[in-house]
């Protein structure tokens, strides 16, 4: 009986260390800034692209009117908005104030892109995210709304400006010396990044189950023969229907065991090779660009710090001895 519950204190002895290794070993963070770089450059982009006809996306009696918005979501009788689902749109019914607020939320996606008071921007851009995220709703937000807030909403977690930001770069300025120093709270964010994206495919996978085109292996063909969805022309594959089968059962097969073999690395890299091949037939071939593309950055998360610094770190020094010259070290 000693035995037993010793063999048991060991094992949840192990497993309570794995669970601390996992989460709150100090790691480096360059994967979670350059996440930052692009998911600021993404957020911008993206938002800005409202900006065509703002008034109409956002205004009270718009495409998306107030009233007919309450009705989605649910108000109450006395049309007062559940705490959860606020937006600052709600309440703006000025032109004038609608693109203050527009402008100051793109002022932030865009500082954080470059880096600028990072962690307090962060904060901003996770909270102009959603709030635009929820005055769209149900009208005009899809996934790369939700994979845009959650990236903004991990951001502000951790140092998401310690590489590759102008916070940098006036720290070397002030003298700053040496390697940018690890961090816990850097690790915590890229884990929950890896979690989300995995619950993300994961979920995705099992969607797809309930769908007899997936099943039948004619959902990609549907998909890219569809006008309405369509960049590239790319329907000459209808003379390959094999070829349109494998690419649906692949996607489901993915998708499924996206979040057990992305862990291991010896599988890491294939998930990661695939996870690139099917986001870019995505955005190149069914009019999804930025869909595709923010999946990517999501997807960044599993690359390690090492990798990424191989990539980063050349193109950031050339631009830190442009700024600051021989003071870039």
């Amino acid at each position: 009986m000693s035995t037993i519950r010793e063999g048991m204190s060991e094992y949840w002895g192990d497993a309570w260390a794995a669970w601390n290794r996992f989460w709150f070993t100090p790691t480096a963070p360059a994967t979670l800034s350059a996440i930052r770089v692009f998911a600021g450059a993404m957020l911008f982009y993206t938002h800005l692209v409202w900006s065509r006809d703002l008034y109409a996306f956002f205004g009270p009696n718009g495409w998306l009117p107030l009233d007919y918005y309450a009705f989605q979501r649910g108000y109450y009788e006395d049309g007062m908005l559940p705490s959860f689902a606020w937006s600052l749109f709600q309440h703006l019914h000025s032109p004038l104030l609608i693109w203050l607020i527009h402008i100051v939320a793109l002022v932030c996606f865009f500082m954080l892109m470059i880096g600028l008071f990072s962690r307090w921007v962060a904060v901003l851009s996770a909270f102009f995210a959603i709030m635009y995220a929820v005055r769209v709703t149900p009208g005009a937000y899809f996934g790369l709304d939700k994979i845009n807030c959650l990236l903004a909403m991990y951001l502000m977690l951790g140092p998401c400006g310690a590489r590759y930001s102008v916070d940098r770069l006036w720290r070397m300025r002030k003298g700053a010396t040496g390697d940018v120093p690890k961090s816990v709270m850097a690790n915590v964010a890229i884990r929950l990044i890896q979690l989300h994206m995995c619950a993300i495919y994961l979920y995705a996978g099992l969607g797809k189950l309930e769908g007899q085109t997936w099943w039948t292996g004619e959902a990609i063909w549907l998909s890219i023969a569809s006008l309405e969805y369509q960049s590239l022309d790319v329907t000459w594959l209808g003379h390959f229907p094999w070829i349109m089968n494998l690419l649906a059962h692949t996607t489901v097969a993915f998708e499924l065991f996206y979040p057990f073999l992305i862990w291991p690395r010896f599988t890491r890299p294939w998930m990661l090779a695939t996870a690139v091949g099917m986001h870019l037939f995505i955005a190149m071939c069914m009019g999804m660009i930025t869909f595709g593309v923010v999946m990517l950055i999501g997807n960044l998360a599993f690359v390690r710090p090492t990798t990424v610094r191989k990539v980063m770190d050349p193109l950031a020094r050339r631009f830190a001895l442009f700024v600051l010259g021989d003071k870039a070290g």
